[in-house]
């Protein structure tokens, strides 16, 4: 495949171009059936909905919003449901796929879906933001279900939308369905610690790939872009598991201390502020002058696209574990790859919050609730598995990480597409 790398000005990220990319160069390295590309290249349902909301000053506002089913061969459809101003369709589609693609690597009985509304959750008032939800989930609640489709949390929704959404399925189903969507708060049938098992996930993967290419993590330098629900928790373990976090960023700025950010104090100036911008324990740097930091690893905790070829030729870590969906375009990916950086891709470092919604998921099915003890027993069992399948997979193949990871994936999916055949 030609070299994606260019001198030039860059195009536009398309993520999900990049994922059909890594759909293909995975059925390939992994030799299945050249149908089972055709049938993941294409999702297997797109629904675009209008929501429109009357806003608190009377006027009524339209949004968009898109609920994706990339391929549900290995069970229902599960993914996040995203509030951003920039969401599309082709980015939503691309984070469904990707869900496929995860659900595989840690091998639980889930397919791939996404949704969202494109909004600025922001600029809404509670009420508001409550009356986009409801709206939302009623336009694709005929997607949604235990068996169908469960939802869970993403990019700027939390347990409290989650709960919205679950009383309007209830109301409008006129029972209780506690198995229709995840990352519920504990009140109505949450998961203890689901909150952070994405974080926990990250920093399982970590712990593994330094163990397995024979690099110290105590006193190892992390850099951290992203400091919200995921990026904010995995600072404060990465900081507990010995490592110096020296440099952290959100959408506002960075902050750099060579020695050492105190990570609670910058949680704690953060929350109070908004952003970790103007933290005095750091050297404001700029955000993009981030991944040049000194680093042994480096952790993307944000949005898609954040690491381009620019970012990958100045990036000095050796090691990088992608906290984020998508945060690296495949022409960076190449740049590291020619380097020798480790990278742990996406679908198998930050599937610790979709493994504790599969744990959510069948505790509401069950009707009994697991305590925290099972959870993060059962959950550091399912990352080492899958971290382990997955480098084995590199090893004997001898690719990347990421070629690994998509291979195991594409494998378990033309395993659950074979054995079904196709109807009629």
């Amino acid at each position: 495949m030609a070299s994606m790398e260019a001198d030039g000005p860059q195009a536009p990220y398309d993520p999900w171009w990049a994922v059909r990319r890594r759909i293909s160069a995975a059925v390939a390295a992994a030799g299945v059936d050249p149908e089972i590309e055709r049938l993941l290249l294409v999702p297997e349902r797109v629904l675009e909905v209008a929501v429109p909301v009357r806003m608190d000053d009377g006027h009524v506002e339209v949004f968009s919003g898109w609920r994706v089913h990339h391929n549900v061969a290995r069970g229902p459809a599960k993914g996040g449901i995203r509030f951003h101003p920039a969401l599309s369709a082709g980015e939503v589609t691309a984070l469904a796929a990707d869900m496929t693609l995860k659900t595989a690597v840690v091998d639980i009985p889930f397919g791939g879906g996404k949704g969202g509304v494109a909004c600025e959750p922001g600029r809404l008032s509670i009420s508001e933001l409550e009356r986009l939800t409801r709206r939302y989930t009623v336009a694709i609640a005929s997607l949604l279900g235990p068996d169908q489709d469960v939802p869970a949390p993403d990019v700027n929704t939390d347990e409290r939308v989650m709960a919205w959404l679950l009383d309007t399925m209830d109301m409008l189903q006129g029972r209780s369905v506690p198995g229709v969507v995840t990352g519920k708060p504990l009140s109505v049938g949450g998961m203890p610690m689901h909150a952070g098992a994405t974080s926990s996930g990250v920093v399982r993967c970590v712990r593994a790939v330094f163990a397995a290419t024979g690099r110290p993590l105590v006193g190892a330098r992390a850099v951290v872009q992203g400091f919200g629900k995921v990026g904010g928790p995995l600072a404060f373990l990465l900081q507990s598991a010995g490592m110096r976090v020296v440099a952290v960023a959100d959408v506002a700025g960075a902050v750099w201390n060579p020695g050492g950010l105190d990570v609670s104090a910058l949680a704690e100036h953060a929350r109070s502020s908004g952003s970790v911008a103007g933290f005095v324990g750091g050297t404001p740097i700029a955000s993009t002058d981030l991944w040049a930091v000194e680093a042994e690893l480096v952790v993307p905790a944000a949005l898609e696209g954040a690491i381009d070829v620019d970012a990958a030729r100045r990036m000095t870590a050796s090691v990088v574990v992608e906290a984020a969906n998508g945060p690296m375009t495949p022409a960076a990916d190449e740049v590291l790859d020619r380097r020798g950086v480790v990278v742990v891709p996406d679908i198998l470092a930050n599937a610790g919050g979709v493994t504790a919604s599969y744990f959510e998921w069948a505790q509401g099915r069950q009707g009994y609730a697991w305590d925290e003890e099972m959870v993060a027993d059962r959950l550091a069992r399912t990352m080492d598995r899958a971290f382990g399948a997955v480098w084995a997979r590199a090893q004997a193949l001898g690719v990347s990480l990421r070629d690994a990871a998509g291979v195991v994936a594409v494998e378990r999916i033309a395993a659950a597409i074979t054995a079904r055949g196709l109807f009629p």
